[in-house]
């Protein structure tokens, strides 16, 4: 068998062990050449024998009457045996502790140094025997001045072998210093390899755990494959069972492939003269799309045209219906006779019949009614509905598109329909629209089917009102609500005729709900009142202006122009007979306010159709601010709203007579602004 081996941390305690440093242990020695004091006492006991011998040859002898004396001082020097070992300090390694063991049993003591022996004179006592030495006499001192010089010279000797030990152990300790070193080098190298011994043994730990997390995981795994196996083979029989039938229609395909191969080969030459003929096709793209701006261009032309001939100042008449509670009018109130083609023709005339109680005959019979016919561009009757009026004006509003400035109004008595065919029902019932909403929604698709020609437009909505001559902003939210004396009606920029409201909100829209979110607080923000005709009547003129620009960046084209869609205050006319009082006041304000305004909107029809020199645009807020659109390169509607009711009839006939007037005007060919 092969011997174990030993793990790397036995190998490293046993290195770590073998590395601590030797001590040097004190020496005990006594010093060298040190010789034993003699005090007075002890010289005079070495004298005292002479004198007696001296004392004794010619006197008797005297008893000693002085003082007793001190032996005399006797050394006994210590033999190399009996030297104290010197002393190893207590941590030290086994290497060093047996190092020393070593040195200390092979020391040998030397020879004693015994001094000769002189004849007449007693032998010294051995300085290295164990016994001690016999006293010598105090007049002896030559003998002892031998002993302390065989002393001396044993000492010497000691001194001698004792530093050749000191050597022999310096030279060992340098050894195991070395040694030291290099273990502690080795140590350091071996504690890194620990630690990184260590740090692989914690990262296959973790691999360990993560291998089997990986485990149990392919485990289920497997399980889940083994069923899924043992579907696929369920699965497996069927498809043998298809394939063989498959196999079966893949003779017939065969078959049929052969066939279709054959006509394959006819289909790629037409293939190959289809190409080329794609190649004509592209090219002849090309020039027809050249072409269409032309009938584009043509188009515009052509459509500008059919409006000038349907007259640039076009006046509808729109009866609205007898709503729940009120009064059916009589039959023969209101006639919608036939146009030349018959039914089939579009209706455009009206007739209104009105009997005056205070005519009779000469036999007291009432006098027959009157009748009161005229003639519009066309009249709605009071069935027509919201979508079939906008279809009449769809072409006017694409006018805008093609840079025309185009202004509709509503005109009429109050509670005759005005707002709600500008601005449709409450509720956003899709039904009852106006056209206000209505007219933004083509715009919005004309644009972008035009956006494939190339043409790109952007809108900017503005809904103002004029209140008794003051300018307020529809559109103003927070503080800014109710504020319209701040608007005022300028110039966009010097030598400019485009016209802007000050401190009013200019928003740009691009979808119908925008518009929508516009509309809904215009409707919170606008004057409205209580009259005798209405229970809430708009008591001013509402503005809602669309400035349309567009751009063929591929042509270098430009054309720009306004859409106003304007919602007339009611026109009713004063009864000087009745007793006003504070609110009766203010109405009577706010009604002279509202007929001088529209009667300047009729100076200024009139003063158009007659070229006169001076059009009183600023005889109103409402015709300075529609100048733009009311001149001779605009594009004018009137829509004449009025009562089914026969208790309206004066006011009806006042506002038919009126829209008669203005639908004799001609105002001259419209021009479109374009750059």
């Amino acid at each position: 068998m092969e011997p174990q081996q030993r793990s790397p941390l036995l190998e490293v305690k046993g290195n770590i062990e073998v590395k601590r440093p030797l001590v040097k242990a004190p020496s005990r020695l006594p010093l060298p050449g040190s010789r034993f004091k003699r005090g007075p006492d002890q010289m005079e006991d070495a004298l005292e024998p002479e004198k007696k011998r001296t004392r004794g040859l010619g006197t008797a002898p005297k008893i000693a009457t002085s003082r007793p004396r001190a032996p005399a001082l006797t050394t006994v020097p210590q033999t190399q045996g009996q030297t104290a070992a010197p002393k190893v300090p207590k941590k030290t390694g086994p290497r060093c502790s047996t190092a020393i063991a070593t040195v200390l049993k092979n020391q040998k003591p030397g020879p004693a140094a015994v001094p000769a022996q002189k004849p007449g004179t007693a032998a010294a006592p051995s300085m290295l025997g164990g016994k001690k030495p016999s006293k010598r006499p105090a007049w002896d001192l030559k003998g002892q001045l031998c002993d302390l010089t065989a002393e001396l010279k044993c000492y010497r000797e000691r001194t001698q072998t004792l530093d050749q030990e000191n050597q022999q152990l310096r030279d060992q300790l340098r050894e195991a210093q070395q040694q030291a070193t290099v273990l502690g080098a080795e140590r350091r190298t071996l504690e890194g390899e620990l630690a990184r011994v260590q740090a692989q043994a914690e990262q296959g730990q973790q691999e360990l755990g993560n291998l089997s997390a990986r485990v149990l995981e392919l485990e289920e795994r497997l399980g889940t494959q083994e069923s899924l196996v043992q579907e696929l083979q369920k699965e497996q029989l069927g498809l043998q069972e298809e394939r063989r039938g498959l196999a079966t229609r893949l003779e017939e395909q065969e078959r049929r492939l052969q066939t279709s191969e054959a006509a394959l080969s006819g289909s790629q030459a037409e293939v190959a003269s289809l190409r080329q003929e794609t190649v004509a096709q592209a090219a002849l793209l090309a020039e027809r799309g050249e072409r269409l701006h032309g009938l584009e261009m043509e188009r515009r032309r052509l459509h500008n045209q059919l409006q000038e001939l349907k007259g640039n100042i076009r006046v509808f008449c729109r009866v609205r219906p007898v709503l729940p509670g009120e009064p059916t009018p009589s039959p023969g109130f209101l006639l919608f006779p036939s146009g030349p083609g018959g039914p089939s023709d579009l209706p455009t005339r009206l007739s209104l019949s009105r009997s005056d109680e205070r005519r009779g005959t000469l036999s007291g019979a009432p006098a027959p009614p009157t009748r009161h016919d005229f003639s519009f561009d066309r009249v709605f009757p009071p069935g027509s509905g919201q979508d079939e009026v906008f279809e009449e004006i769809a072409m006017l509003v694409q006018s805008a598109l093609d840079g025309y400035p185009v202004c509709i109004f509503a005109y009429g008595q109050t509670g005759s329909g005005k707002t709600f065919t500008m601005e449709g029902g409450p509720g956003g019932d899709p039904q009852v629209e106006g056209l206000i909403p209505r007219a933004l929604r083509h715009l919005f698709s004309i644009a972008q089917e035009l956006g494939g020609q190339g043409w790109t437009y952007s809108f900017v909505a503005s809904y103002v009102e004029i209140y008794n001559e003051t300018v307020r902003d529809l559109l103003a939210t927070g503080t800014r609500k109710g504020q319209g004396g701040e608007c005022e009606i300028r110039r966009a920029g010097p030598g400019s005729e485009e016209l802007t409201v000050t401190n009013a909100r200019y928003v740009p829209v691009s979808c119908e709900k925008e518009v929508e979110a516009l509309l809904h607080l215009a409707r919170q923000n606008r004057a409205v009142a209580r009259t005798a005709q209405n229970e809430r009547s708009s008591r001013s003129h509402s503005v809602f202006q669309l400035q349309i620009s567009g751009e063929h960046a591929a042509r270098g084209l430009q054309c720009g122009a306004p859409l106003s869609l304007v919602d007339l205050a009611g026109s009713e006319r004063l009864d000087p007979g009745l007793a006003l009082g504070p609110g009766e006041r203010e109405r009577l304000r706010e009604t002279q306010a509202i007929n001088s305004s529209l009667s300047t909107l009729g100076l200024v029809i009139m003063a158009l159709s007659n070229k006169e020199s001076h059009v009183p645009y600023r005889n109103s807020k409402l015709t300075y601010l529609l100048q733009n659109s009311l001149g001779g390169s605009a594009k004018m509607l009137m829509f004449v709203n009025i009562s089914p009711l026969e208790e309206n009839v004066s006011e009806s006939l006042n506002s038919l007579r009126f829209a008669s007037k203005v639908n004799q005007c001609v105002i001259g060919t419209a021009q479109a602004n374009r750059k």
